[in-house]
């Protein structure tokens, strides 16, 4: 029997050159996507962005938002999460290679390959902020070890997986959604680092758990601007001395007003890295 929940499908037409607007404008605005995706004719100029949500949205105000006309449909009941990510190409990010089982004969040799596979939570490498995360990753660890990491908003667990597998240390990956958390579990054991990802549901970085494990020498939050500005003060207190902290999931725009919250907490602004509309920022604590 499907237990799938029904899902709305939120599609706009454009030209190409708009889509990564579009999908921004889509990922920010109310209600929560579960996925956005975009649909391009290689030989043509135009393409077509489509999210999909658990709850039906409000056509006329994602019309607004986005400045185009949005049409919103109820899809027929099957796991369309799964059914759209299943066909995406595999994403080689720093000296990552992430894939589905579809592409396993696919594998480079050089990389550092992680299997992770569509399903219920956000994170297969094809977003831009995950890439992102990706490639600081490749980055830092031509630098330095870190000993003690945690992902908060961990999604499929893909950032938490690429610190345990190029570090071989304890990872702390959490979520306030009990699937991504199931789903983290299944896949750091997928990929061989199960006993190094200790995966938890929480709210915040004051969750009791998590707070024990405090300080880190590395944090990875890959999650909108609006949470991470909201989480500032708790997220920094549990950055350790000469620790780092990597913030994803924020827009160009945003940059500036999420480092506000930051810097006064004793972090400063080392490295900002960005594509398409979205950035990645790097802070260190003295």
């Amino acid at each position: 029997m499907n237990t799938q929940p029904p899902l709305w499908k939120a599609s706009v037409p454009c030209k190409k050159i708009d889509a990564p607007d579009i999908v921004a404008a889509l990922e920010l605005a109310p209600p929560s996507p579960q996925a956005v995706l975009i649909q391009e004719d290689p030989f043509k100029d135009n393409g077509m962005v489509e999210a999909l949500y658990d709850v039906m949205p409000d056509g006329d105000l994602l019309s607004r938002i986005v400045g185009k006309a949005v049409h919103v449909q109820l899809l027929p009941d099957a796991d369309w999460i799964k059914l759209s990510q299943e066909g995406l190409p595999p994403v080689r990010a720093g000296r990552f290679f992430v894939y589905g089982a579809h592409d396993a004969g696919k594998v480079p040799h050089g990389v550092i390959p992680m299997k992770i596979e569509a399903g219920q939570a956000f994170g297969t490498g094809h977003h831009e902020t995950t890439a992102l995360c990706l490639s600081v990753l490749s980055a830092l660890a031509k630098l330095r070890r870190y000993d003690n990491v945690l992902d908060i908003g961990c999604g499929t667990g893909l950032l938490a997986i690429g610190a345990a597998k190029l570090w071989r240390e304890p990872v702390t990956a959490s979520d306030i959604d009990p699937i991504a958390i199931e789903v983290t579990r299944e896949n750091a054991v997928a990929n061989g680092v199960g006993p190094l990802v200790q995966s938890v549901v929480a709210d915040g970085p004051m969750h009791p758990i998590l707070r024990t494990l405090a300080p880190y020498d590395l944090i990875l939050a890959n999650i909108l601007a609006g949470p991470l500005t909201r989480l500032a003060p708790s997220i920094s207190h549990i950055v350790a001395k000469g620790g780092t902290l990597v913030l994803s999931g924020l827009l160009h725009w945003q940059e500036i007003l999420v480092l506000s919250y930051y810097r006064p907490h004793g972090l400063k602004l080392v490295d900002t890295r960005r594509d398409g509309s979205w950035s990645a920022l790097v802070l260190e604590r003295a």
